[in-house]
């Protein structure tokens, strides 16, 4: 059974792996140069990272409540945060092209 302490923490955690999908997807599509190399690196490389943060939570820290199955868990700490960051950074950031880069 979940404590309100484990929710809490795995909510955090949630919010951070937002947070770095966001800014990875970002990165990706101010750093490259055509639009299906950023999908395809925030697709193939922000789940590493997201995926390393999870086992540091989850496994040394002893984060987040029992999920059940590792699909599940693996579904809400990666799939969850990297539809969110992505969609954050699509809709409601200004696009790459407004921003001038240093040489």
């Amino acid at each position: 059974m979940a404590t309100v302490v484990n929710l809490l923490l795995f909510g955090a955690v949630l919010v951070a792996h937002t947070l770095i999908a966001a800014v990875a997807t970002r990165f990706f599509r101010i750093q490259m140069a055509t639009q299906w190399g950023a999908v395809l690196y925030a697709l193939l490389v922000t789940p590493l990272a997201l995926l390393v943060t999870t086992y540091v939570a989850t496994g040394v820290l002893g984060l987040g409540p029992e999920l059940g199955s590792p699909a599940t868990a693996l579904a809400v700490m990666i799939g969850l945060p990297i539809a969110l960051g992505f969609t954050i950074d699509v809709l409601y950031m200004p696009t790459p092209e407004e921003y001038e880069l240093p040489d």
